[in-house]
């Protein structure tokens, strides 16, 4: 098994570098960078990452839709949404979506540092 590539997606430069230092310390490896929808939907499809994280609220293209064309093109994506966002229509949207799990902004380090040593350990 080899190690597990995740790709991070949110239009903030510095949540993206605070994401990526906690996937790297638990083990995984970036396979990219999005700062918007449409763009994580095109890395996706290069990139086919064991995990993405995806911020709902960007320009552009939100999570939400991006979201669902990645669901589309991929129904055995794995896909986790971080987001500021906790209104429960909205944490429900994404579930029914294919999100596999929600991480609520501000959190953590542990909190995501326990998350994402979960998902390592997944085949």
């Amino acid at each position: 098994m080899g190690t597990k590539r995740v790709l991070i997606v949110d239009d903030a430069l510095i949540m993206r570098q605070r994401i990526q230092d906690i996937a790297v310390e638990a083990g995984w490896q970036v396979a990219g960078h999005a700062s918007d929808g449409s763009e994580a939907v095109a890395m996706y499809e290069k990139q086919r990452p064991d995990l993405v994280t995806l911020d709902i609220v960007m320009p552009e293209t939100d999570g939400i839709s991006a979201l669902k064309e990645i669901m589309q093109r991929d129904p055995e994506a794995s896909v986790v949404m971080i987001s500021a966002v906790s209104q429960k229509e909205k944490l429900a949207e994404c579930i029914e979506a294919g999100a596999m799990d929600f991480v609520v902004k501000p959190f953590e380090k542990d909190t995501l540092l326990a998350f994402f040593e979960k998902y390592l350990s997944k085949p």
